[in-house]
């Protein structure tokens, strides 16, 4: 049994991680789930509990909510680990959006927008993700580093990560109803 499940949850995160990467090279991660069992109110409350209660990646911003439309943007605050030429690694903070909707058939979320914080001094002084991969892909030790395919693989791991959390805790309902 644990096999059959660790197999399984083996096989999601794989299949996450796919999809995590977009079709046009930016990281990130969207996905439509239908769900008619339950209404706009309730998803909304959920994914709201999600991210008052759940959503660990601090500092957090919700920069929009609208209760009558069920949507949501939150910005969070996660780390990206780089490689110094000497081989000490060098964490940079890495800012991105999470983004949800509530739809009379279901919901819609998606994870994306990052934005690199390049000097931990300036932390209000951001870098587009595409942009500071391009940066990193020309400096002459990246042939050592690899820092480039380094910060990509992170933050597409990072997007799978907040994905499959929101998206396991929406799937976690509470029982209705009374045990008798």
């Amino acid at each position: 049994m644990k096999k059959s499940v660790l197999m399984f949850l083996l096989g999601g995160l794989l299949a996450m991680s796919q999809a995590a990467q977009a079709q046009d090279g930016q990281v990130g991660y969207s996905e439509r789930v239908p769900d008619d069992s339950s209404d706009k109110v309730v998803l909304y409350k959920r994914a709201t509990d999600w991210v008052e209660n759940h959503f660990t990646y601090v500092p957090k911003a919700i920069t929009r909510t609208d209760t009558a439309k069920g949507e949501m943007r939150v910005e969070g605050t996660a780390m990206v680990k780089t490689t110094t030429p000497s081989g000490q690694l060098k964490e940079r903070p890495v800012r991105f959006e999470f983004v949800f909707h509530a739809l009379p058939t279901g919901y819609d979320y998606s994870v994306g927008g990052f934005q690199v914080v390049p000097d931990a001094s300036k932390p209000n002084d951001t870098v587009n993700f595409d942009e500071f991969v391009a940066q990193l892909a020309t400096e002459r030790t990246n042939d050592r580093t690899h820092n480039d395919r380094r910060v990509t693989a992170q933050a597409t791991s990072l997007a799978s990560e907040i994905a499959m959390s929101f998206r396991s805790f929406m799937n976690s309902r509470p029982a209705e109803g009374a045990v008798e």
